[in-house]
């Protein structure tokens, strides 16, 4: 292999995996908030998920969003701990919070405090270097990130 050649060849769009405690809310607030579809219901059993290191039997929920990356929602039939947001989000390592690049920001950001989102950005939308950008905690805690190109408006 050649050093620039990749070492992994990608076959399908990013997924990103979620665990939630409330699916049938959380699917509501992907598909009515971010516009998400769902693609994809599956119970995996606890034999599964033990061989590939997730514990106990899921209900899995495949989303995929209006550019074709997809999230997965999945709720395991045992309790989660529920997630505890550090403040400022950079203060932590690991997965942080998902982008999404969004044309009204604004409108978006609206839709998810309908459906039961909270901002982390303080002001709610804040704009910097052409863009405005927006941090808010879904209704799980998990964090979504909101960047609309205002040089392409």
């Amino acid at each position: 292999m050649s050093p620039s050649a990749p070492s992994a060849v990608m076959t399908q769009a990013l997924e990103v995996g979620i665990v939630v405690a409330d699916l049938a809310g959380m699917v509501r607030f992907y598909t009515e908030a971010l516009g998400c579809s769902e693609v994809h219901r599956s119970d995996v059993p606890a034999e599964l998920n033990a061989q590939l290191g997730l514990g106990g039997a899921t209900t899995v929920v495949w989303l995929r969003t209006p550019w074709g990356e997809r999230i997965k929602l999945v709720r395991p039939t045992a309790d989660t701990a529920a997630v505890t947001p550090a403040v400022p989000i950079a203060t932590r390592r690991g997965l942080a919070y998902l982008t999404l690049y969004v044309t009204d920001a604004a409108a978006v950001a609206e839709r998810m405090r309908h459906g039961g989102a909270s901002p982390r950005s303080d002001p709610a939308l804040v704009e910097a270097s052409g863009r405005r950008i927006a941090f808010w905690a879904d209704p799980e805690g998990n964090v979504i990130e909101l960047v609309e190109d205002l040089r392409q408006a």
